[in-house]
């Protein structure tokens, strides 16, 4: 924290330095930008949704986590509407299941994303990290953490402005979660925003905001990490699988609370 500040921010400055927040997403990550500038090949594509995959279907549970400690009943009849979005309710399938007519869109089959074969392990650490936070902080930390959200219009709208024109062996169809997500993260924003301006009123409690979204922002950006050294960039070659190596993979169970940055 910034010991010179002893000067609360009003909520217009607060947004402003939450928003600033923005440069360290993962928007700006060289495998997005791969990905966006049509120089990624089928697998790494493929790499990419299944292992978004792991993500995407831990958002409920994330939501959950908040639902199961929010004690302030107007917040919950809003934010479920979160995990209706994403599990499906009234006639509407969901996110997840839009995720995966993305998956079979690029040539993956619903078997081999819904049980995970592909799924990286710092991808899986860094996500079941997420969910342990929410599970285990107090639920307007969640929400702040949630605020990724902010930044997330700009990547959906990148990918449905240059998917099509790069990869035109992809069915539009499988484009639909982005289409999707544009108009829902705005709506979400607003309501979570407006809880971390208010729950957050001290110097010390918006440098914590800060940290946690900070939190997220690197979660995603390792997410990403994880799948440069599974499967390359255009000027850079993946490493050697473990087992190609000679080596045992082992999957490490999450204990300990994540520490932010």
């Amino acid at each position: 924290m910034d010991k010179k500040r002893t000067t609360i921010w009003n909520h217009t400055e607060f947004e402003e330095q939450l928003r600033a927040k923005g440069r360290a997403y993962h928007i700006n990550h060289p495998y997005n930008v791969m990905l966006t500038e049509g120089k990624a090949n089928k697998d790494q594509i493929r790499g990419w949704v299944a292992n978004r995959y792991y993500y995407q279907q831990a958002i409920p549970l994330k939501d959950g986590a908040v639902l199961s400690a929010c004690d302030d009943q107007a917040v919950r009849k809003e934010w479920i509407q979160r995990i209706r979005d994403h599990d499906g309710c009234d006639g509407d399938a969901g996110g997840i299941e839009a995720w995966i007519t993305l998956a079979e869109s690029v040539g993956l089959t619903r078997e081999e994303v819904t049980d995970m074969r592909h799924v990286l392990p710092g991808v899986r650490y860094a996500v079941d990290a997420y969910v342990n936070f929410a599970r285990t902080r107090p639920w307007q930390e969640s929400v702040c953490a949630s605020l990724t959200e902010l930044f997330a219009p700009a990547i959906h709208k990148q990918r449905l402005a240059t998917w099509p024109q790069h990869y035109q062996w992809i069915d539009p169809a499988g484009l639909q979660y982005f289409r999707n997500r544009v108009q829902q993260a705005r709506r979400d924003v607003e309501h979570g925003l407006s809880i971390t301006l208010e729950y957050f009123d001290t110097v010390e409690l918006q440098q914590r905001a800060l940290d946690i979204l900070q939190f997220k922002l690197e979660v995603l950006w390792q997410i990403s990490d994880a799948m440069v050294v599974a499967y390359g960039l255009p000027d850079w070659k993946p490493l050697p699988k473990l087992e190609d190596a000679g080596l045992v993979a082992a999957t490490a169970s999450i204990t300990d609370e994540p520490v932010l940055a």
